[in-house]
């Protein structure tokens, strides 16, 4: 248990580095909150700076919640399910995914006011259950396609998580299935504008270039 302080800790503080921030800060000397949606996320930086700055926020993203969950598998990294299976992610390594998320979600750095997490929830989910993670994005990408709302896309990949975890992954635990959930019901929450927005269709796409495209 002493592990769980500085790992938690560390998780957190990964996951509040505001990389869609600081990327617009520093290649367009602007502050992306104040640009498009206000929000810090790959989509908004990828309409407000470009796409390879979208790119780059979203590779980031995903790289810290990865290196949290990883961080917490390199100390705690499997519990015992049964003979059958292969052995479930720790409770640590959950609880540094969950954390990591919240970091992105309410950051130090920027007064608590953070992204959606999607991007660093994709990271966890690789680290955690990649089988599953590649099931939604596959999700993601039929569900963009077809409509070319990213955040219809990303409700939707984040609600199947759960789902595909129980089809695809035999070594589960009650704590896995918790964090995956919890991470889920995060991603869905905080979209909740955008729900909104989608219900009385006023919703952006992703392709619209609009000024006061929102994501």
């Amino acid at each position: 248990m002493r592990l769980w302080l500085p790992i938690l800790a560390t998780a957190y503080l990964l996951g509040s580095i505001p990389f869609g921030y600081l990327l617009v800060l520093i290649f367009q000397k602007q502050d992306v909150r104040a640009i498009g949606s206000g929000n810090i996320g790959a989509t908004n930086v990828a309409r407000s700076g470009g796409k390879g700055l979208g790119i780059a926020t979203l590779v980031l993203d995903a790289l810290k919640g990865y290196a949290a969950v990883l961080l917490a598998m390199h100390f705690a990294p499997t519990i015992y399910v049964a003979p059958a299976v292969a052995g479930a992610a720790s409770t640590l390594a959950v609880a540094a995914a969950v954390v990591a998320v919240l970091g992105h979600v309410f950051p130090v750095w920027l007064g608590f006011k953070g992204g959606k997490g999607i991007a660093t929830a994709l990271g966890v989910f690789i680290a955690l259950v990649p089988w599953v993670a590649l099931s939604a994005v596959g999700l993601f990408a039929v569900v963009m396609a077809a409509t070319r709302y990213v955040s219809l896309a990303s409700i939707a990949a984040a609600a199947s998580i759960p789902v595909f975890a129980l089809l695809e992954v035999p070594a589960r635990t009650p704590a896995l299935m918790i964090g995956l959930c919890v991470i889920s019901i995060i991603g869905i929450l905080k979209h909740h504008a955008n729900i909104s927005r989608l219900m009385s269709g006023t919703e952006s796409k992703f392709a619209a270039k609009k000024k006061e495209a929102r994501a």
